[in-house]
């Protein structure tokens, strides 16, 4: 067998250079570049320093939004790892139908996330909105009107919430799932015979040993929450009041409503190099543990 040569294998991967380096890396390197300038509607450049991003970390905006998204981040990802914890503890067991719950519940994956945040935004309508139709129905409000999920301040980052979880609580289940039904069987069927019951073979054994997989899972899905956008948009557009506005919200309204691009891009860079500090340190801590010692 003819051994390839290297300049074959280079131009193997000259296409995919040639389209990282065109829709990955100039953009970036692009981006880097207009957040020192002031970029005016016709394109006049004005340098100006590091002044965007003092400006990012001084007004009030930015930070408000970083709030938003930090909570956005702990409130959805939280309750979908716990959700996805006992989904997956659920179908790990044997029973008729299983399969087929299963399946319906893997629903959600396949609708994509513009199309979910339309639905909830229809589904929380003060008006004719079937989640305060039915909370009404059960007697948890006096009438349909009493939450006003999209136009509530207290109520619109919620609401968001609500349609991220659904739609991604099958991705934990699914990768739980996975990290279960890969556990050998004889140690639980030990830790049976010692006398641990249900709650303590969750505990210590099954969550202990597929920690890796769930650490995966978590990093992937906070990344995921931390640069949310189809969602939010299609359901408050980050309102009211920028109430549910969110770094990614913040960031596109910037650049294209404000016509403010050396801002917009300022803000993109420290959203990036956070998202990658993160995934760094997270990555690094899952992969490379310390080691006790003796």
């Amino acid at each position: 067998m003819r051994l390839i040569s290297k300049k074959t294998l280079l131009l193997f991967f000259l296409p995919g250079a040639i389209f990282m380096g065109a829709f990955l890396v100039y953009p970036i390197l692009s981006m880097v570049f207009d957040s020192f300038f002031d970029i005016g509607i016709t394109g006049d450049r004005t340098f100006i320093g590091v002044d965007n991003y003092i400006h990012a970390f001084t007004a009030g905006g930015f930070l408000k939004q970083l709030k938003n998204t930090l909570l956005y981040i702990v409130v959805a990802v939280t309750i979908e790892t716990v959700l996805g914890i006992l989904f997956a503890l659920f179908f790990e067991m044997n029973y008729k139908g299983n399969k087929i719950i299963r399946s319906l519940m893997m629903a959600p994956l396949m609708i994509a996330p513009l199309v979910a945040g339309l639905t909830w935004k229809l589904m929380m309508s003060s008006s004719f909105g079937i989640v305060n139709e039915l909370l009404a129905r059960v007697g948890i409000l006096s009438s349909p009107s009493d939450i006003l999920w999209l136009a509530d301040e207290k109520w619109s980052l919620i609401a968001c919430c609500i349609a991220d979880i659904w739609l991604t609580v099958p991705f934990m289940m699914l990768m739980t799932l996975a990290g279960l039904q890969g556990l050998d069987s004889s140690i639980t069927e030990a830790a049976k015979i010692d006398g641990a019951n249900m709650l303590q073979q969750v505990f210590y054994i099954k969550i202990p040993m597929i920690k890796p997989v769930l650490l995966t899972a978590l990093s992937i899905r906070i990344i995921d929450a931390a640069r949310t956008f189809d969602i939010i948009w299609a359901m408050t557009e980050g309102g009211p009041n920028s109430s549910s506005e969110t770094l990614s919200i913040i960031i596109y309204k910037t650049l294209t409503r404000y016509n403010d691009i050396g801002y917009a891009s300022a803000m993109a860079v420290i959203f990036i190099i956070a998202l990658v500090v993160f995934t760094l340190v997270f990555m690094q801590s899952l992969w490379n543990p310390k080691k006790k010692s003796n």
